[in-house]
């Protein structure tokens, strides 16, 4: 009996401590929904505009240098023997104290320029998509080479043949220019909370800077005049979307890792399955802006253009895909998963 009781007590303590985390992300979330309802007074096309801002959080959250730097910290905290269930958490808040900086430096900015910004409107319009999309597209294929890699061992084990784990860490390590650029830091992380500066570092980068100026212009266009106060609930928003999934990403690693030790192929499966995630978001939010950009310069018409000419129009609408691209990817690798009964395949690690 005492040793079940030893066996079951971190296991119950570590619940207690998810659980606890994610009743954190739901006050976050609700608490950031609440505020951006008070503040644009029930306003359909606001709020439309708000589950944009949280969409692009949602997206942001799965780019490569995110899942890298998670991934690396989580794997070097395990190695240290402590189960991190917040090492997301930290890394997003980080990450979204650049947003808020940003967004509000724009909101000041917009505002001392309101009577200017017309006659830049159009040039600015293609110079952000085509930054946004170059960048999108850009993560896409970094994340194809990494799918490629783990897709390769992924066919290892379901023919019964070894695969080295050191070489998919060596893959999976690749993911992300800032991931590489800032990977000696990973090793002086010895607290998830230290994955707050760490955070902020990543946010400095220039992808970030891209999403702000999507924000910025969601906000502009639906507010019709832009205030600090309305601004910054479009931050906050990207803030709650990105911390949702950093951590729900840093919690199924914890987890992927914790069965990687009787059931090496759910973490092949987890990292195939946010790897492709990653790139269908990527690739789909880059499509549409870039197709948008062209069906607008050239007066583009017909079934297929009216569609892209709508979403990118009514860009909010690009939130509720993302949403729904997140859901369905998780709930069809999920069945695929246990119909095909990967569970049950035997990993053999080679020894070289």
């Amino acid at each position: 009996m005492s040793t079940f009781v030893q066996t079951a007590s971190p296991s119950g303590r570590l619940r207690r401590r998810v659980g606890g985390m994610y009743a954190l992300l739901t006050a976050f979330n609700v608490g950031a929904w609440i505020w951006t309802y008070i503040a644009f007074a029930g306003d359909p096309l606001l709020l439309s505009t708000g589950v944009l801002a949280w969409g692009f959080g949602l997206r942001h959250a799965v780019d490569a240098d995110h899942i890298a730097a998670i991934d690396n910290v989580t794997r070097k905290l395990m190695q240290d023997g402590q189960r991190p269930v917040c090492v997301g958490f930290f890394f997003a808040l980080g990450h979204s104290a650049v947003v808020l900086l940003v967004a509000a430096g724009v909101a000041v900015a917009a505002v001392a320029l309101q009577n200017r910004v017309e006659a830049w409107r159009d040039v600015g319009g293609i110079i952000s998509t085509s930054i946004s999309a170059t960048f999108l597209f850009l993560i896409a294929a970094m994340n194809i080479f990494i799918l490629r890699g783990v897709w390769r061992a992924f066919n290892k084990v379901r023919r019964g043949l070894p695969y080295n784990n050191d070489d998919l860490d060596i893959l999976l390590n690749n993911r992300g220019f800032l991931a590489r650029l800032f990977r000696p830091m990973f090793r002086l992380v010895s607290h998830p909370l230290w994955m707050l500066p760490l955070g902020f570092l990543f946010g400095l980068g220039f992808d970030t800077a891209t999403e702000v100026s999507l924000l910025a212009l969601s906000a502009s266009q639906a507010a019709h005049g832009v205030s600090i106060g309305v601004v910054l609930v479009f931050p906050a928003l990207f803030a709650a979307g990105m911390t949702l999934v950093d951590t729900t990403d840093g919690i199924l690693m914890l987890g992927a890792y914790e069965w990687a030790f009787v059931r090496p192929i759910r973490k092949l499966y987890y990292n195939l399955t946010i790897t492709l995630v990653s790139v269908v978001v990527a690739m789909l939010i880059g499509g549409i802006e870039t197709l948008g950009m062209f069906q607008n310069k050239y007066a583009l018409t017909g079934g297929f253009w009216d569609v892209i000419g709508e979403l990118n129009e009514n860009f909010n609408n690009l939130g509720f895909v993302i949403i729904g691209v997140f859901i369905l990817s998780w709930l069809v690798s999920f069945v695929i998963y246990r119909a095909k009964g990967y569970d049950e395949l035997g990993v053999a690690e080679s020894a070289s």
